[in-house]
Formats: C-alpha cells, sequence, structure tokens
C-alpha cells in the first residue's frame, strides 16, 4: 500500500497502478455526483413530458447517454483545469493530480465518452435530444470551463446553463420537441444554480483564491453573497411555481414546490440574516448548499409523481 501524500511525494506512475484504482479514477474523472443531477431531473421530466411512464428503451437511452455525456464533460473540465486542482484543497485527490491518470489518458477517455454519448442518444432517443447533449458538453467545456471560469464573477451564472440542459434532453427525447414547460424546467435550474454553488465557494474561497478563479464567494463579503442567494432562491420558487398556470402542474408537484420552495427560501434568509449580523460560518452556509440539493431533489420528485395523481390544476 502506497503511503505517498500530495505534499510531499511526486504523483504516482500510472503504469504501477493496479486495475481496480484505474478504473475507479476514470470513474472519478467523470464527477459522479455531477451525474446525480441528470438522474434526479431527467427520469422526472420524462414521467413529466410523457404524461406517465415513457417507453423504456428511450427512458434508459436518454439516462445512459446523458449520464455519458456530463461524465464527458466532467472529464473535459478535469483534463483543463488539473494546474488549478493541485493548489486547491477540494481538488488535490482527482486523479489528475494524484498521477493515477495522464493528462493523455484523460484527454482520450473525455472524447471516447462524449463520442460513445452522442451515439447512444442518436440511437436511442432521437436527432434533436442527441443535439442538445452535444451542446451541454460544449456549454460545460467551451463556455464556462475555458472562457468564463477564470474570467468572471459571473462565472457560475452563465457556466450553470450546462446543468439545465438534461431536463431539455429529456423533453426532446420523449416529445421529439423543446415546449414551454422544458424551458421552465431548464430556468428553474438555471435560477438555482447560483444560491446552490455560491454557499460552497463560501466555505472554500481560500481554494478559489489561491487558485485565482473569481467565484463570487471567494471576492465578495459574506452580505454581498447572501444578499445575491436569496433573491436567487426567490427567483427560483416563483419560476418553479409557472407550471400551475401555465396548466401542466397537478397538486402533487404544486404541494411540493409550495413547501419545499418556502423552505428553501427560508434557510436563504437565515443565511442572510447571520451574513448581516456576521455571525455566517462555513458549517452554517454548507447547510443551505446541502438544503439545496434536497429542495431540487424533492421538486423534481413532486414533478415525476404528478402526472399519477390528479389533473392540472388549471387547464
Amino acid at each position: 500500500m502506497s503511503t505517498r501524500t500530495p505534499e510531499t511525494d511526486a504523483p504516482e506512475n500510472p503504469s504501477r497502478i493496479g486495475f481496480k484504482r484505474k478504473a475507479a479514477a476514470y470513474v472519478s474523472l467523470t464527477k459522479p455526483r455531477v451525474m446525480e443531477l441528470l438522474i434526479v431531473t431527467a427520469i422526472p421530466t420524462m414521467f413529466f413530458a410523457q404524461g406517465g411512464l415513457p417507453d423504456l428503451w428511450v427512458a434508459l437511452a436518454t439516462v445512459l447517454g446523458g449520464a455519458a455525456a456530463a461524465g464527458s464533460a466532467g472529464a473535459f473540465n478535469c483534463y483543463i483545469d488539473r494546474d488549478m486542482d493541485k493548489v486547491m484543497n477540494r481538488t488535490k485527490k482527482r486523479p489528475l493530480v494524484t498521477g493515477e491518470l495522464t493528462p493523455r489518458e484523460a484527454l482520450v477517455f473525455s472524447w471516447l465518452l462524449g463520442l460513445f454519448s452522442m451515439v447512444v442518444l442518436w440511437f436511442g432517443t432521437n436527432p434533436l435530444a442527441t443535439a442538445l447533449g452535444a451542446a451541454a458538453i460544449f456549454f460545460y467545456v467551451v463556455i464556462y470551463t475555458i472562457i468564463l471560469k477564470r474570467r468572471t464573477e459571473q462565472n457560475i451564472i452563465w457556466g450553470g446553463l450546462a446543468g439545465c440542459f438534461p431536463v431539455l434532453i429529456a423533453w426532446a427525447a420523449v416529445r421529439d420537441s423543446v415546449e414551454w414547460p422544458a424551458l421552465v424546467l431548464f430556468t428553474i435550474i438555471f435560477l438555482w444554480t447560483p444560491p446552490h454553488y455560491w454557499p460552497l465557494s463560501m466555505k472554500y474561497r481560500t481554494d478559489y483564491q489561491l487558485a485565482d478563479v473569481p467565484m463570487l464567494g471567494a471576492i465578495a463579503t459574506a452580505k454581498t453573497v447572501s444578499v445575491q442567494v436569496v433573491l436567487y432562491a426567490w427567483a427560483t420558487v416563483v419560476c418553479s411555481l409557472l407550471l400551475v398556470p401555465m396548466g401542466w402542474a397537478g397538486v402533487t408537484y404544486t404541494a411540493v414546490a409550495v413547501i419545499a420552495g418556502a423552505w428553501f427560501v427560508f434557510e436563504s434568509h437565515v443565511l442572510y440574516r447571520q451574513a448581516q449580523n456576521e455571525a455566517l460560518t462555513d458549517k452554517k452556509a454548507m447547510k443551505v448548499f446541502h438544503l439545496s440539493i434536497m429542495y431540487l431533489t424533492l421538486l423534481f420528485v413532486g414533478l415525476g409523481f404528478d402526472p399519477f395523481i390528479g389533473s392540472p390544476l388549471m387547464g
């Protein structure tokens, strides 16, 4: 067993790493936790778009192809940001930093996984869903990672659009179109991303400062960040309720959107009050980060169950 530590020793020789560790390193490269967003949002969206159970093979192709696309984007991100990852405590165990993978291996894997995702989506869904999958990879890799991340404090706002694509891919896979409800779901995730990520960036502000990344939580005061979190939380919840007057949402989704949304907004205001009173700690900020994940999960679970319980509240 290796006793190497990142702080004292050079990275390991990739040729000496066993198969299991190598495979685990490739999995880590795809950022599996980011893939959870795909599962949490894409599957319920397919149920909602279908108004019931979607075609099994279309659903499987959407999940597999979408997960591969997200994994490819994550791997490209790790390849491009490997210099930054070396100086950040949060990312120092990524496989390109530890030496479990070489940059060439990561780059080849990124391309192959991306091509695989396109093949799965093309043959398992339709050209529109495939094009949206390609757009998601392009947006995360080029627009966010290469262009925005190191240049502007607005990076996570516009770069976060990449994380909104799974709902469009799922909707297009089922209905071969992008309709207004899909755009509402897209906007919900767009507005949700800043109040989700900025509390995390507050905790890791030193990391981002060392890496010279202008994440808002690293360059602005907690008071400023907390105001933005509250505003975006309110905008997210209001947007989530648009499906009701549009005649799509039933009692299940509406109830979850109202109750979970009220919880999300309340905790955002708690963070705001603590920040204004200079009593905000990293632990308290991370509470909102974890809560935001729970909020989005509950909202989309409600979305998935909605077609099976009652009918839309407004016709």
